[in-house]
């Protein structure tokens, strides 16, 4: 992958974290279904299951660019466009989310930096899927 691609994942990985945090300290585990049931499914505390599942998310991230993207997996391209649809998502669901509750929706602050970092990255892919990646 080339160093601005990695870069760039990276980076969506540290606005992921970004991101769980303000969904964690904004409570997003009571007020929308899905996490809720995430969570339940991690613990019966649904704080816990949720910062759970989200340090693990992060955690996964940084795996993504530590060994498929650093040693060149041939797998490595697959990762990063799972990330930019991931986080696509994220950009998109969260405005949305806070547009349907009339106001703020947990996660809609950092929601733009993952929008733009994942159209950046999906950007970088499509311009490299011909070229050779670069090792670390």
């Amino acid at each position: 992958m080339d160093s601005r691609a990695r870069s760039a994942l990276l980076l969506l990985v540290f606005a992921q974290a970004a991101h769980s945090i303000e969904e964690y300290t904004f409570g997003l585990y009571e007020r929308f279904a899905p996490a809720r049931f995430a969570s339940g499914l991690v613990s019966s505390d649904l704080a816990t299951g949720f910062a759970v599942l989200n340090a693990s998310l992060v955690a996964f991230g940084l795996w993504c660019c530590l060994v498929p993207m650093r040693r060149n997996w041939p797998s490595a391209r697959s990762w990063a466009w799972l990330w930019v649809v991931v986080e696509l998502g994220n950009g998109v669901g969260h405005p949305v989310l806070a547009l349907r509750a009339g106001g703020y929706f947990p996660g809609v602050a950092t929601s733009p930096f993952l929008l733009v970092l994942a159209l950046y990255l999906a950007g970088r892919l499509v311009r490299t899927r011909n070229s050779a990646w670069a090792p670390a």
